[in-house]
């Protein structure tokens, strides 16, 4: 009976895969038309809108066709001998990869629920043979030990060239185990010298992903991060450390396209989401942001380097005992652009500073030089973001003199300084059209 107990109970969870990655296709395929075709257009702002096109959506439907649900692979990461151990760990979550990616059809890679593992880093490579979905049900922690990291340092998760891949959380934990890399942080220790510490998850060069319900927890550094994809949807992650962790970042968005990031809650060291260089057509709602430093575009334009970032849009957070609001930052030498951004339906609690552009920005131990170049910052829309600054200064526009703000937008904003007496807004080198604000530029 054994043998047929576990067939059927293979095929029971092949067959939920499949479903799982159905609706997955249809929520997509109905956020398609309700951008495109439905009320949240918007024609004033057109630029976030592009058109998906139909090798997009042939490829979503090739993704989630049912007809080969009853055909699906189901390898469970137990069945290569997993202990607790780190690297037998290691090894059979190494192994079963090979076996899942080299497989055809519907695979399902199965982290059993209620099991827990300690893995080493690991980079999951592609392309695979399979649609791929991951059901990451149990608690992984990273290995704590500084010196299995020797080979990268800067990565513990890796999914590099993964197309058309599913994953998803249910119930248990990411553990970057990170205490012992901030310990050793440059920003806790003044005396150690400045050194990157791993990335706990990143997906890298990956087309059509999927990525749901995740618990990620005391990442070493950033605790996902999104490089060179295109065709991204991630929702409900819950991610977390101590606001005193160095550059935890929740997620990171760098040189990615076509990204929506919803329903999620991050609460951090550092930026609940941050945006840089190369990343296009942003979309980041419903998004409880806190403890942490809010949600940035930037930096940008670090060590004279040129910078691009348009089409971002952040529609729904609420941020609560942030440093920041809603960011953008960028060095002085820098060159490029960073345009077409809508931060709007934003409610904010003793958040220090609210709405800032900082084109000043200078994050080293000594001043940073004067120098005549920035990136260029434009068409940047504030509506509807009301709520309590902690500090007197709720809207800081600290522009560049030879690259001044352009078409900055303040409608329907309302910030109170949480203390006695009204907030301020500080408006240097700004290009500006205010609308019903509270406080208003002098």
């Amino acid at each position: 009976m054994a043998p047929q107990i576990r067939q059927i109970l293979v095929l029971f969870l092949a067959s939920f895969s499949l479903f799982s990655r159905y609706n997955a296709f249809k929520d997509d395929l109905n956020h398609y038309f309700e951008e495109e075709m439905g009320g949240a257009y918007d024609p004033r702002y057109p630029w976030y809108y592009g058109k998906l096109d139909g090798s997009m959506m042939s490829s979503s439907f090739q993704r989630y066709t049912v007809a080969s649900a009853l055909t699906g692979t189901v390898v469970n990461v137990d069945d290569f001998g997993t202990t607790g151990d780190k690297t037998r760990d290691t090894e059979a979550f190494e192994k079963a990869w090979m076996k899942a990616c080299s497989s055809k059809g519907a695979v399902v890679l199965l982290v059993p629920q209620g099991k827990n593992y300690v893995l080493k880093p690991i980079r999951f490579s592609g392309p695979c043979k399979s649609n791929l979905t991951i059901q990451m049900y149990g608690n992984v922690a990273a290995s704590d030990d500084r010196s299995d990291y020797e080979e990268d340092s800067r990565h513990w998760l890796v999914f590099d060239r993964v197309d058309n891949l599913l994953v998803e959380g249910g119930g248990g934990k990411l553990d970057g185990n990170g205490k012992i890399w901030w310990q050793n942080s440059c920003k806790i220790n003044k005396n150690l010298p400045c050194k990157g510490a791993p990335t706990a998850l990143t997906f890298y060069k990956s087309k059509n992903l999927r990525v749901r319900n995740l618990n990620i927890q005391d990442a070493q550094q950033i605790h996902v991060s999104f490089e060179r994809c295109t065709g991204v949807r991630a929702s409900g992650f819950k991610i977390t450390s101590p606001e005193e962790s160095p550059n935890t970042d929740g997620i990171h968005i760098t040189n990615t396209k076509n990204i929506q990031v919803k329903s999620s809650v991050i609460g951090t060291g550092d930026d609940c989401i941050s945006i840089v260089s190369g990343s296009q057509n942003v979309q980041a709602t419903d998004i409880t942001c806190g403890p942490g430093h809010g949600i940035s575009i930037g930096s940008l334009g670090s060590k004279n380097s040129k910078a691009l970032v348009s089409g971002v849009t952040v529609d729904g957070a609420k941020l609560s005992g942030t440093t920041n609001g809603v960011r953008i930052k960028t060095w002085q030498g820098g060159s490029g652009t960073a345009s077409n951004i809508k931060f709007q339906n934003i409610e904010m609690s003793n958040v220090k500073n609210p709405i800032i552009i900082d084109q000043n920005y200078c994050d080293q131990s000594k001043p940073c030089d004067e120098q005549s170049s920035a990136v260029q910052i434009k068409d940047v829309v504030y509506n509807n973001i009301k709520g309590t600054s902690s500090s007197e200064v709720a809207i800081d526009f600290d522009c560049s003199k030879n690259r001044p703000c352009q078409g900055i937008v303040l409608q329907n904003v309302n910030l109170q300084y949480q203390d006695d007496g009204a907030a301020k807004a500080v408006c240097n080198n700004v290009k500006l059209k205010e609308g019903d604000t509270v406080p208003k530029c002098p």
